[in-house]
């Protein structure tokens, strides 16, 4: 009966967002998450992945998991501090914060509990948070759960930070100001003013987090992410292994002491059965090649492809968004054209992901296209011109008298 009650609730609820058409369904992908893809039985060519690296089917970092399992098994048992952390996450640790520079990190599980864990255990309510309106919805979350002051700032507006960090200086002067940003925004593809936020922050004394989830791998000469890119350094640099390393998982970098707090005060790092060991393994294995000579080679092909594939879509008069990194987004507006154009193009063998409300802003729905080191140029070609051919038709239709008056 108490079921029943919960479900009377519930099925309006979804069918307005079937109404709506925000209503979301998983595909199931069958075999590994690579460039070429079983979903929902049919094979296509996969451009909505954050794989930059295309590493996450890579056998060597398959063959060091499977290393790992052999010896160390399928779980930890525990949380890091029970028993639970195994000579694999140290390891992990430690060459991650020797390839970002900084003195320790300390691995997480997933994005989201890293930054939930750093934003509770660092601020609380007389604390305050200065965050760009456009930052992952993990930060929002955990700014918002600290209940510290809650400072939002227009995306990318200088002026409006250096106007909060003056309003948060000068009413909460004892406070923990942190002003806490995306560096590769995950929607949109472009790049926090980090060089401007960082000179912001060491005047008004106030710490910087960044989180460099889609910069990581990518950007830079050695791969270290957007903070080599722009050559700042944050107080807490926060990225993701699920990403360009193609695997799971998360970690914060910084001092010692910071990484200290958050092993006494990360709930959602103590609380937390560790990660498998044999992730990190494949996290270790995956990392070796972003740092060395053919990770180098990996970034310098996906740059090629993301300049050939702006050219291309330009040329053929699709518009994408003002982005220069993997992320190129096609903002269509509304959400009934985006799943069309998305269900066109998945129909030619294209899978690319229609992104509506809320995850982005209303009347900004999206297909977000995101290109990797594996991809081609045959198949970046093969794209263009569905993609192309999609768009254009979505627009015809649009502006057809039949389809004004329906």
């Amino acid at each position: 009966m108490e079921t029943d009650r919960l479900d009377t609730r519930l099925r309006p609820q979804l069918e307005r967002l079937r109404a709506a058409d925000l209503y979301r369904v998983r595909r199931v992908v069958e075999g590994g998450h690579g460039v070429q893809m079983r979903v929902d039985g049919r094979a296509c060519l996969n451009f909505c992945s954050n794989d930059y690296l295309g590493l996450a089917t890579d056998p060597r970092v398959a063959e060091a998991a499977s290393a790992a399992l052999a010896r160390d098994g399928t779980g930890s048992g525990a949380s890091a501090l029970i028993s639970g952390h195994n000579r694999e996450h140290r390891a992990l640790e430690d060459e991650l914060a020797a390839f970002v520079g900084r003195p320790r990190a300390l691995l997480f599980s997933t994005g989201w509990a890293a930054n939930l864990g750093v934003l509770r255990g660092l601020l609380g309510k007389h604390d305050v948070l200065i965050a760009d309106e456009l930052n992952h919805a993990s930060l929002i979350d955990g700014g918002r759960l600290s209940g510290a002051h809650y400072l939002r700032v227009g995306h990318g507006d200088v002026r409006g930070f250096d106007a909060a960090l003056r309003v948060a200086q000068d009413e909460h002067p004892a406070a923990l100001r942190l002003l806490v940003t995306d560096s590769v925004f995950s929607m949109d593809g472009d790049l926090a003013p980090l060089p401007e936020l960082s000179r912001l922050c060491s005047e008004r004394g106030a710490a910087l987090m960044v989180d460099d989830a889609h910069g990581l791998g990518v950007l830079g000469a050695r791969g270290q992410g957007a903070c080599e890119l722009l050559q700042v350094q944050p107080d807490i640099h926060v990225a993701t292994l699920g990403k360009s390393l193609g695997c799971a998982g998360a970690f914060v970098a910084g001092s010692d002491t910071l990484v200290e707090f958050l092993v006494q005060r990360a709930r959602s790092w103590v609380f937390s059965t560790a990660p498998p060991p044999a992730i990190a393994a494949a996290a270790r294995a995956a990392l070796r090649i972003v740092a060395g000579a053919e990770g180098a080679a990996l970034r310098e092909t996906l740059r090629a492809h993301i300049a050939y594939f702006r050219e291309a879509c330009a040329a053929l008069g699709v518009p994408l968004m003002a982005s220069q990194t993997a992320i190129q987004p096609l903002v269509i507006g509304a959400e009934a054209p985006t799943l069309a154009i998305s269900r066109a193009l998945f129909e030619r063998g294209y899978w690319i992901a229609a992104i509506r409300p809320p995850t982005v802003p209303r009347g900004t729905a999206r297909l977000r296209i995101t290109l990797t080191a594996a991809h081609t140029r045959a198949q970046i070609d093969g794209l263009v011109e569905a993609l192309a051919g999609a768009w254009h038709d979505a627009r015809r239709s649009a502006a057809s008298p039949a389809t004004a008056k329906a």
